[in-house]
């Protein structure tokens, strides 16, 4: 039995997941792989480096740093969310990401992104640490029009939400057969096509592949919540929600609201701790 963990994206709300899987490191949960998408890879590295709170911790200290994020470096560099500095500094300047254990720790770690130019997802196991590497995590938490589309190793990437949101099926191909889910959205919740798409349309009109992915994405999220929801009631998963609506936005600034949002995700956490533990060690 190969025990995995599926993070699904959505920008800050990404923080509630953060919540819960500080709580289930807490308590020595450690699955033998995980799977991130966006948010949800770009904070969940933290886990195979087993950081408890640095997800938080930077996002708190830097949420009003113009260096870190923000309109300015959307205007001068095309990415809301500053490439170099995010990705390049704060991790070995700021708040240093233990590179050392993250190498040492056997948990397989999977990024997912999309490809622009085919408009498919692109799965990519991470198990070292180096600039390359790093650009990989930023593709996958790159959000069209908030960021420009990332080059590496052969490969033009944006959002992995795009193509695989709550890539379950993906992993349970691979051979994890007992996986936890761990969703930013409630019970119910359905996807509506993106309002946004005219600009899309504009501004990604060199990729139609892509945009086609674009335009097509919430039938594919909704039909991977269904999935998600079969092998839930067939008991090949445990999928934990919020409880309601995550109260944060997209591109949130306000260090209170995340960690509202972070300590939300740490109550959820804490109520389905020893759901998680029988549900991993059961024959």
């Amino acid at each position: 039995m190969k025990k995995g963990l599926v993070l699904e994206g959505g920008a800050m709300r990404g923080l509630w997941t953060a919540g819960v899987t500080d709580v289930m490191m807490e308590h020595n949960i450690w699955p033998d792989g995980l799977i991130g998408v966006s948010a949800g890879a770009a904070f969940g590295c933290n886990y195979k480096s087993r950081q408890i709170g640095r997800a938080i911790r930077y996002n708190t200290r830097f949420a009003k740093d113009p260096r870190y994020s923000g309109w300015k470096s959307l205007l001068k560099s095309g990415d809301y969310f500053n490439a170099e500095f995010g990705y390049h500094v704060v991790p070995y300047e700021y708040d240093i990401f233990d590179t050392e254990t993250f190498e040492k720790d056997p948990l397989e770690f999977t990024i997912v992104c999309t490809d622009v130019e085919t408009g498919a997802a692109v799965y990519h196991q991470m198990d070292h640490v180096d600039y390359d590497e790093l650009e990989w995590l930023r593709a996958s938490a790159s959000m069209p029009l908030a960021s420009k589309v990332v080059e590496v190793q052969g490969h033009k990437l944006l959002d992995g939400g795009v193509s695989d949101s709550i890539p379950l099926e993906y992993y349970e191909q691979q051979g994890y057969d007992r996986n936890v889910v761990i969703l930013t959205q409630p019970l119910g919740y359905q996807k509506e096509h993106n309002k946004l798409m005219p600009l899309m349309r504009l501004a990604l009109r060199k990729y139609p592949r892509f945009l086609k992915a674009l335009d097509e994405r919430h039938l594919m999220y909704n039909q991977e919540l269904e999935y998600v929801a079969e092998a839930e009631r067939q008991g090949r998963c445990l999928v934990i929600r919020p409880d309601g609506p995550i109260p944060i936005g997209h591109l949130s600034h306000d260090p209170q609201q995340m960690r509202l949002v972070y300590d939300m995700g740490r109550k959820v956490g804490e109520r389905y701790i020893d759901r998680i533990k029988e549900f991993y060690n059961k024959e």
